[in-house]
């Protein structure tokens, strides 16, 4: 009877009986395994990122051109120079697209669609969008811009298919940003005599902005690693270009074919460019915690 007070004492007192707090240990246990089991493969991936990666990092692997898949050892195989100027090339005309665009239709749906029957089709197929496998993106514009003109690959058609990519998840994350807008400021402003559009550009987006920007950065940051769209799209040169009409290297496209290469150097460039790549979208997505992080609404 004495053993039994305490336990009855605290289901008493707590509400917490043993068999309780047996069912609490064994779904903490689960969850703890169940978290170091998904993160065993991110670790492994880092792992050899870091391992092979910064074994392939030098000076001149970010100033010099690859020179190709070669079979002597003592040639020189490069870097990927041309490699990085193209994806920041690329994603940049990407963006300068996807963007504006993407806003745009965001406002109109938050400040003018709201719920109307159009506005509920526009999100709808945004949805669709978002789901598209990227190969869709790239095909879409070979066909059209490649096949259907009868010309060749090119940079700023590889940004197009990019740009595809981007909108729907501009579109979305500007368009959640919008509606955490309070309220109240649009109506204060419209009270005072203020027209929409002023509203719209000197209050709403403003106070949107920093949030915006975090959704902007998290889409450059998935069409900086996407491989599909380019190779139906830029192709792949091995000399630095600024020429976006013409064909242009990009590092996801130079991992898949370095990789492909039965030269071991040639391999070891691929782990440097993927190491590479993996870089550059950390930083984006730093950069865009820090920037949620001094917005209210992000």
């Amino acid at each position: 009877m004495s053993a039994q007070a305490p336990t009855g004492e605290l289901v008493a007192r707590f509400g917490v009986s043993p068999a309780r707090r047996r069912k609490d240990r064994i779904a903490r246990g689960t969850i703890l395994v169940a978290t170091i089991v998904a993160l065993i493969p991110l670790v492994l991936i880092v792992y050899y990122l870091l391992k092979k990666g910064l074994g392939a990092w030098s000076s001149d692997f970010f100033t010099t051109d690859p020179t190709g898949n070669t079979f002597f050892k003592s040639s020189s195989i490069g870097g990927v120079k041309s490699a990085i100027l193209g994806t920041i090339e690329m994603v940049a005309l990407a963006s300068a697209i996807a963007v504006p665009i993407g806003v745009a239709v965001a406002v109109w749906l938050v400040e003018y669609g709201k719920s109307s029957w159009f506005a509920h089709t526009v999100r709808f197929f945004v949805d669709v969008l978002t789901g598209v496998p990227s190969i869709v993106f790239g095909l879409f514009i070979y066909i059209v811009l490649i096949v259907g003109t009868g010309s060749s690959f090119a940079g700023y058609k590889g940004s197009l298919a990019l740009s595809l990519l981007m909108l729907p998840v501009v579109i979305r994350s500007a368009e959640v940003i919008l509606l955490l807008v309070p309220a109240g400021l649009r109506e204060s402003a419209l009270a005072l005599g203020a027209p929409r559009w002023k509203v719209i550009f000197t209050i709403v987006l403003p106070t949107a902005l920093p949030g915006m920007v975090t959704g902007v950065l998290l889409a450059v940051a998935r069409a900086a690693g996407e491989t599909a769209p380019l190779l139906f799209t830029a192709a792949s040169t091995k000399n630095s270009s600024y020429d976006l009409g013409g064909f242009m290297n990009s590092l996801p496209v130079q991992i898949y074919s370095d990789v492909n290469s039965p030269t071991t150097s040639v391999v070891n460039r691929a782990w440097g460019a993927a190491l590479t790549l993996v870089v550059l979208i950390l930083l984006l997505n730093l950069i865009a915690r820090l920037i949620s992080r001094r917005s209210r609404l992000a």
